[in-house]
């Protein structure tokens, strides 16, 4: 009988990781097993809710681990060495050689977590991923299953300040996500600089999220130059919640263009504040997006501002994709999650 199953993630950081961590906690103490939060790398804000993973201490009777797992870690080594019962929540590990050229160390991070996630197989109980695209990796684990993230994309009211701030005549596209090279934020970049020389000089582009490559961010900043569209192309770094919300609330249009993803919480983000979506049919974005998006075969920056400026004046496409975006994101409300992983939870705590 299992009595506790506590959680290790690589690092305690803003992010869908840890967001989902710790609502996994809320679930596991509602059903009466004891669960903390161990990591290697704590950032302040979370020092309230998460401790350092050598802290473990000794294995006790009934006690497993849940290891999040999404890139290479020595919570990760850790892990592969204890003796108790475990079960992996699969994030997906993105390609490494998409950071080859722009981070060594990332890249070195990513080829670490694809040989961890190999050792990891054989002790595992159950391995859960949040998409059928994310279970192909898993071929080496006995048992895996499907289960929904936990983000309760309701947490935050826009900031009045910040929305404001970001009105502006012309369509405002929106990216959300770490500024990288898999998330492909150079597509964007081109893809508007199309739009404003065929359809509208007015449009601007916001690219939040926390850098992952100074390299890269910098190309980007760079490209927008030499395209002649600056001024237009706003990276903002990380931002509070009610800052994203006023970000969301701001946006005429949500644009993905990334290359992999693992699930892809920002669509439901959209969903949630009935942005019309248009995303490239790439890694779990087709599944995590259903019909609530209009999907593209193409990057070429041509075809990809036709789509945008077709959302952004046609009304009927434009209501029917957020309509279909409240449709959706009631797949994926938490309160339908969280029921959804508790079974998923169960039976694999059952199978240990």
């Amino acid at each position: 009988m299992i009595s506790a199953l506590h959680q290790l993630v690589p690092a305690a950081e803003q992010g869908a990781v840890t967001a989902h961590a710790l609502e996994v906690r809320i679930l596991l103490r509602e059903m009466g097993i004891s669960s903390h939060i161990l990591s290697d790398h704590i950032r302040p804000e979370y020092a309230d809710v998460a401790t350092f993973y050598g802290e473990l201490g000794k294995p006790q009777r009934g006690q497993a681990l849940l290891y999040h797992h999404a890139i290479g870690s020595w919570v990760g080594v850790f892990v592969e060495q204890r003796p108790e019962p475990l079960l992996v929540d699969y994030h997906n590990v993105t390609p490494p050689g998409l950071f080859a050229r722009w981070s060594p160390d990332t890249e070195h991070g990513l080829q670490w977590g694809l040989e961890q996630l190999e050792k990891l197989a054989p002790r595992t109980a159950t391995a859960f991923a949040h998409s059928s695209f994310s279970v192909a990796d898993l071929g080496a684990f006995r048992r895996t299953e499907v289960v929904p993230v936990l983000v309760d994309v309701e947490a935050a009211e826009p900031d009045e300040q910040a929305l404001a701030a970001l009105q502006a005549d012309g369509p405002t596209w929106l990216f959300v996500g770490r500024v990288a090279p898999h998330k492909a934020q150079h597509d964007l970049v081109r893809a508007l600089a199309v739009y404003r020389s065929l359809y509208d000089r007015r449009a601007r582009l916001f690219l939040v999220g926390s850098s992952a490559s100074d390299a890269y961010t910098g190309m980007l900043l760079r490209l927008a130059d030499d395209l002649g569209i600056g001024g237009a192309v706003r990276v903002t770094g990380a931002v509070s919640a009610p800052v994203l919300a006023a970000h969301y609330r701001a946006a005429d249009v949500f644009v993905c263009l990334s290359d992999h993803e693992g699930f892809c919480v920002p669509l439901l983000e959209a969903m949630h504040h009935d942005v019309p979506v248009v995303a490239y049919a790439a890694a779990a974005v087709p599944e995590t997006a259903g019909d609530a998006a209009l999907l593209l075969s193409s990057k070429d920056p041509a075809v990809v501002a036709a789509a945008v400026h077709r959302v952004v004046t046609d009304r009927a496409v434009h209501d029917g994709l957020v309509a279909a975006g409240r449709r959706r994101r009631e797949d994926f409300a938490l309160p339908v999650a969280r029921e959804r992983y508790r079974a998923a939870l169960e039976r694999a705590l059952e199978a240990m």
